[in-house]
């Protein structure tokens, strides 16, 4: 009789000794009073988790928080410095994207490689090729050395490798990024067909979408420290605290509330706001600065600041300007684009038709930009700008060129970057 979980993961910790410099590790080794030279960092903090069979977990965190880790433990790739884990079931990993493959082979070739690695006969994975192949359609391509595929052809492979292999539980992590939206879509599919038939999914991603529609409960992890374990949207509006630089500890948070403190609202706060968006380390600013940009925030359908941004809600943009000298009708932008640095979306103050008649010098202006956030669930940059027209000539004041990250939340993707919102009717 099989057990009722297929995964029990036990105070796991794992620690890395971390030395200041190459030679300190065998100064260590040969001391004869035991000298530390070393820190420990743990990758891993007493982690608890029990996977029921049949169960879609998603493990959630920023990066280094541990996912990957976590999951390299379960697998079986790496030893916990403490604790236990316990599967029950045959394991079907997707941990890097073509780990196991041999460049120099064909697709074939690594199919029966990597069938053996998992302790499949060359006869068993006969078996199976042809609905591998399928999945992975990549036409010729099968019979072609690996090293002539791009990123997409491998995830294709190497995914269709996983799970056509019949795992009791399937782990994958971040490995479908790469893939075109209709792969993505047919590897969901897949998802959905595996929790029909009662396997286990452990699945690490950032697309919090996709966390919330695909899994029954989520992993938090911040730091190596597990942080929650429950209900997906929870565990996400957790996490988009901790980008956002809002999350505190229990303890520290019980000691707010004592005070009286809100300290994720918008206004209750002595920190500038852009201190708790994620804010580009190589922002490009210029302009005379006759007008500057010294505050701004992102600010989400709940009223908080933030870095996350759930797609079909209301959310603002807000800056505040200080001038240094007085100005009529100055211009106050904004542009979002894509990590390619393509422009998508933007407006500025004059396009809408709302521009102040006259600013004084010493006057800050708090503006505010309203709208939905209709682009699909992904990542993207934020810049900034004031400006404005003298003698017919327009002048920069001061922009701030891909000034902070977002991230878009979405449960329903489209083709392309934008939602239109359409609605379907049969006649």
């Amino acid at each position: 009789m099989k057990k009722q979980n297929a995964v029990e993961i036990k105070e796991i910790s794992k620690v890395y000794k971390i030395f200041e410099k190459p030679r300190d590790r065998l100064k260590e080794s040969l001391s004869l009073t035991h000298k530390c030279y070393h820190t420990d960092h743990f990758a891993l903090s007493g982690v608890n988790l029990e996977i029921r069979r049949g169960e879609a977990v998603g493990i959630i965190g920023t990066n280094g928080s541990g996912k990957s880790t976590l999951l390299k433990i379960i697998t079986g790739v790496l030893n916990p410095t403490e604790g236990s884990v316990e599967i029950d079931g045959k394991v079907s990993a997707l941990l890097e994207l073509g780990a196991g493959f041999n460049m120099e082979y064909t697709g074939i070739e690594n199919i029966y490689l990597n069938g053996t690695m998992m302790g499949f006969t060359d006869e068993e994975m006969a078996a199976r090729l042809e609905d591998i192949i399928s999945f992975a359609d990549i036409g010729d391509f099968v019979n072609q050395p690996v090293k002539n595929y791009s990123s997409g052809m491998f995830a294709r492979l190497a995914f269709a490798v996983a799970i056509n292999v019949e795992p009791d539980i399937l782990i994958v992590d971040e490995a479908l990024s790469v893939g075109d939206i209709f792969f993505q879509a047919k590897c969901y599919r897949k998802f959905t067909e595996f929790k029909e038939a009662g396997k286990t999914i452990i699945f690490v991603s950032h697309d919090m979408g996709s966390i919330i529609k695909y899994c029954d409960r989520a992993l938090l992890l911040n730091k190596g420290k597990q942080v929650f374990v429950g209900k997906c949207s929870e565990a996400v509006d957790i996490y988009k605290k901790i980008l956002a630089n809002q999350y505190y500890e229990p303890e520290a948070e019980e000691a707010q509330e004592a005070k009286g403190e809100e300290a994720d609202t918008l206004w209750n706060t002595d920190r500038l706001w852009k201190e708790q968006v994620i804010v580009n380390p190589n922002l490009v600013e210029y302009g005379e600065k006759a007008a500057e940009i010294v505050d701004y925030a992102v600010i989400d359908h709940k009223g908080m600041i933030t870095s996350s941004l759930d797609k079909g809600k209301k959310f603002q943009i807000r800056m505040r300007v200080r001038f240094h000298r007085a100005m009529d009708h100055p211009i106050f932008a904004y542009t979002i684009k894509d990590r390619k640095g393509t422009e998508l979306t933007g407006t500025n103050s004059a396009l809408e038709g709302s521009t102040p008649e006259h600013v004084k010098e010493g006057q800050e202006v708090v503006v505010c930009f309203t709208q939905e956030m209709n682009l699909q669930s992904g990542q993207y940059l934020l810049s900034l700008g004031c400006t404005g027209y003298e003698m017919d000539q327009l002048v920069i004041y001061h922009r701030l060129y891909d000034a902070c990250f977002l991230e878009v939340f979405s449960t329903k993707d489209t083709v392309g970057y934008f939602d239109m919102n359409a609605s379907v009717r049969y006649e």
